[in-house]
């Protein structure tokens, strides 16, 4: 039998853009107010790309980051995942775009579309490729313009997104290394996909039909109230499942970082499973829901504000459109 590896993250690098949206700039766009926002989301400011910039800029920002921290070459990357749902284009994939970019002579990758739960997602797959021993380092990224597809005419979506990107470095762990990717828990549910999404640009609304508006194809569409019951139920579901599965109570998680989608979820997640609240990263004030970007700019909040270690058992959940679902637990190794 082939031995499995242990992955381990052994760096981590993120990117938002200077610009920002304050809830008073919002305040001139649409019917709504700085009060309004905060109570509901918990949302004070976003960061938001100037026009031209995209989904493969940011990522290829937050990679060069991860690699300057780690202190290699980006040609010693052997596979690129790329967590998105607002890709530059269809093809080719934003993995290719940032390869190029980044000048890495010979390596492989992919994009991977989960919604919210994008880099959860690209840093199992990368996780999994360095245990199956094919690889020894992976870029995993996870990088969203949000801004690109919303219309900021529609109160219920665009007080709530914001762009930014985060990448890590997945390498093999040594032997009695005690760091790393412990286990995981993902679930996806298509049922949900009526609550949560932008149909325009594929193969059933392409941009060409003339039948179909454009202000219903191409911006993101929500039904706040069924995502929010179901995140909130889900999150705590695939947390639990890991947790229980490994003999751990919240009690034992020193830094949890939930997907940054809106407070009362987050609040609500860490009272049922009564994790201390100095342990939970909340910075959705600074950066709003950053979709595939959340995790990775938690991980980096939690280390610039002293709270994240090594050797700390880690926590990650997050509930996307689709709807997809997960919660991951390492062991933080930087």
């Amino acid at each position: 039998m082939k031995t499995l590896y242990r992955a381990k993250i052994t760096a981590l690098g993120t990117y938002v853009p200077p610009r920002t949206l304050t809830n008073a700039d919002l305040e001139k766009m649409v019917d709504t107010t700085d009060q309004w926002i905060v109570e509901r989301t918990g949302i004070k400011t976003r960061h938001i790309v100037d026009k031209g910039v995209a989904a493969s800029d940011l990522a290829t920002c937050a990679a060069r980051a991860a690699l300057a921290e780690r202190g290699i070459d980006a040609s010693e990357i052997e596979a690129v995942i790329v967590g998105t749902v607002t890709p530059d284009m269809l093809y080719p994939s934003t993995a290719c775009l940032v390869q190029h970019k980044l000048g890495i002579p010979k390596t492989w990758g992919f994009d991977l579309s989960a919604g919210c739960s994008g880099f959860l997602y690209t840093l199992t797959t990368a996780c999994m490729m360095v245990q199956s021993g094919v690889h020894n380092k992976v870029l995993a990224i996870g990088s969203d313009v949000n801004s690109a597809m919303i219309d900021y005419t529609d109160r219920a979506t665009c007080v709530l997104f914001g762009d930014g990107a985060g990448a890590m470095v997945v390498e093999r762990a040594e032997d009695g290394e005690d760091c790393g990717l412990i286990d995981f828990h993902h679930e996806i549910d298509g049922s949900g996909g009526q609550f949560l999404y932008r149909p325009g640009g594929g193969s059933l609304y392409p941009a060409w039909r003339d039948d179909v508006d454009p202000k219903k194809a191409h911006y993101v569409h929500q039904d706040g109230q069924n995502v929010f019951k179901y995140a909130v139920r889900k999150m705590a579901e695939v947390c639990q499942i890991v947790l229980e599965r490994n003999g751990l109570t919240g009690h034992d998680v020193n830094c949890f970082v939930p997907h940054q989608a809106n407070l009362r979820i987050i609040q609500a997640i860490a009272d049922r499973f009564e994790i201390p609240k100095d342990r939970v990263i909340i910075n959705i004030d600074r950066y709003g829901n950053t979709t595939a970007g959340t995790l990775p700019l938690g991980l980096q909040s939690a280390r610039q504000e002293g709270r994240l270690k090594k050797g700390d058992l880690v926590l990650l959940a997050a509930v996307g459109a689709g709807f997809t679902s997960g919660a991951t637990l390492l062991r933080w190794g930087i």
